[in-house]
């Protein structure tokens, strides 16, 4: 990993935490959301969702920063977020 993957993934371990929710035990998911976060931080200057493409309207766009404001709504539906980064 990287410095920014490596520093994504501390903080969404330490998000996580705070929030109630674990990382995917699944090493390779966890690493390809990191990957896209880091993706998108580098490209975009934000950590927008791995998932999904970033709108240019920046009121979407915001809603999609990591993590996005569905992922209490994913992780309670489904067990996890739409990218699978976070579970419960």
């Amino acid at each position: 990993m990287n410095d920014t993957e490596s520093g994504i993934y501390e903080w969404a371990k330490e998000n996580a935490e705070q929030n109630g929710y674990k990382l995917n035990p699944d090493y390779d998911i966890v690493v390809q959301a990191i990957k896209g976060l880091a993706m998108h931080k580098i490209e975009n200057g934000e950590q927008y969702c791995s998932c999904r493409p970033v709108p240019e309207d920046k009121k979407t766009a915001k809603e999609l920063i990591c993590p996005c404001t569905t992922r209490a709504k994913d992780i309670e539906k489904r067990g996890a977020c739409r990218c699978a980064l976070f579970v419960i």
